[in-house]
């Protein structure tokens, strides 16, 4: 296959005091090009065999890595011809990366500072940074010197957690980057833009490349004066944005925060904000699945053909790999760490929960999946997503009931997992492959039912009389 450009994902980041139990979480949505691109989840064990210098095989980016690796999970492209796209993962260190929302820089910006052609991208960022940090701010500054002294060669996001924070971090140059942790009791949606705004250098909350405050004022960037306001500095403020992304933010907002009464193409949309009840992963999952429900933009809604299309919705069709990566509070440290793992459009599939320290999430995951395969989960979940879209409204109950009871499924999953008695990461790994053939199960079955309802609404039928 030809490579397809990784882009156009949505992001989602909640601090431990905003969330239900006191997780922190981060999550996205991976969307490519096309709306068939298969992934796979594989665990890499930290004895496994690597190159070392790491040479990227999409722009020969290359890097020494260090000399001891941890186990870390990663959902790739099942074709690595181009990179790995490793994506999005936990490590055993308990943290957790998501890699990347694709961003954009303005023409001033990169006619001082242009991105570098071999510098890292996201085809390489996860493997060269996950395996090797304890900490989320460990991570922004691997990823950052890395930033600094080889170059970037992408505008990119990359979302950073582990049990105690939540940092975003944006790459707004050839080598410069900002991040900002989320405070606790807040979350962040962010839609292929560079969103941080004020950064207080003084503020341990902000990590930035050095000399940044030196090359903006050199170069005269700041529009603002004294204010440093990254995403005016850095950022691009054009009708795209306003149609493909600020939409997106402001629905995220309409959901968690509905009091704000924002307007979806505004260029002004807060990073920050807080949530007007607690989030839960239900909450996440209803962000990163939704499509404008209820409003006039909903695309498979009933509203007018022009609204329908005016705003770029946050699943869709192309998403290959959606991921909630939760820390857990009071549990012991072996299942802190869940993976929710979804392929396809979550609107339509569930999250799948696996145990971030079993030695494996599942066989059926790991295989390779260039081709279909019914009983292969990314392939069951683009059957699922389209046998859904596909009579949409006659089928709304039907979808919907499968979704509340798939989560309903997956927190019985999470609470007899954790009632085990001390598991080895074997064991571990055991009860991940059992949770992804309960989940199998559970999807093949909603696929029957979806076959069967549309088989009854085929344009190609004719009722004329009963015996005939």
């Amino acid at each position: 296959m030809n490579h397809q450009p990784h882009q156009a994902c949505t992001s989602f980041l909640a601090g431990k005091l905003a969330t239900l139990d006191g997780s922190t979480l981060i999550a996205r949505n991976e969307d490519n090009g096309v709306a068939i691109w298969p992934k796979k989840a594989v665990m890499h064990p930290a004895d496994e065999v690597r190159e070392n210098p790491f040479v990227s095989k999409g722009n020969q980016f290359t890097t020494p890595l260090p000399e001891h690796a941890v186990q870390y999970s990663a959902v790739p492209d099942n074709d690595p011809s181009a990179g790995d796209y490793g994506e999005s993962g936990i490590n055993a260190h308990r943290v957790a990366m998501s890699a990347t929302e694709s961003a954009y820089t303005n023409s001033r910006v990169l006619g001082v500072d242009p991105l570098v052609a071999n510098g890292i991208a996201e085809d390489a960022m996860l493997t060269v940074v996950l395996p090797y940090v304890d900490s989320a701010q460990a991570g922004i500054k691997r990823l950052g010197q890395l930033v600094s002294t080889a170059g970037a060669a992408e505008s990119n996001g990359v979302l950073f957690s582990d049990p105690d924070e939540v940092w975003y971090m944006e790459i707004v140059s050839g080598h410069h980057w900002v991040a900002q942790r989320i405070p606790d009791d807040a979350y962040a949606v962010v839609a292929n833009q560079l969103a941080i705004e004020d950064v207080d250098f003084d503020s341990p909350d902000f990590l930035t490349s050095p000399d940044i405050r030196q090359f903006v004022q050199a170069h005269r960037l700041n529009p603002d004066g004294g204010r440093f306001n990254s995403r005016h500095i850095f950022g691009t403020h054009s009708i795209q944005d306003a149609h493909y992304n600020t939409p997106r933010v402001w629905y995220g907002h309409k959901l968690l925060t509905p009091s704000a009464f924002e307007e979806p193409t505004s260029m002004e949309l807060p990073f920050i904000r807080h949530a007007e009840h607690k989030i839960g992963l239900d909450d996440v999952a209803a962000v990163l699945g939704s499509h404008y429900q209820e409003t006039p933009f909903d695309p498979i809604g009933s509203g007018d053909s022009a609204d329908q299309h005016k705003f770029r919705a946050i699943g869709l069709a192309r998403t290959e790999n959606s991921h909630i990566l939760q820390f857990r509070r009071n549990v012991d440290v072996t299942r802190a760490g869940v993976i929710w793992q979804a392929f396809g459009n979550p609107a339509f599939n569930p999250y799948v929960p696996f145990y971030a320290a079993g030695d494996q999430l599942a066989a059926s995951y790991a295989e390779d999946n260039a081709s279909y395969s019914a009983t292969n989960p990314y392939w069951q979940a683009k059957l699922l997503e389209v046998l859904s879209e596909d009579h949409y409204h006659a089928n709304r109950g039907l979808i919907d009931d499968f979704l509340k009871a798939t989560q309903s499924q997956a927190f019985q999953r999470v609470a007899t997992g954790d009632a085990l008695d001390h598991p080895t990461a074997q064991e571990l790994g055991t009860f991940n492959a059992a949770t992804a053939q309960a989940f199998t199960d559970s999807t093949q079955a909603q696929i029957g039912k979806l076959v069967q309802a549309n088989a009854e609404l085929s344009a190609l039928s004719f009722k004329m009389d009963a015996n005939l």
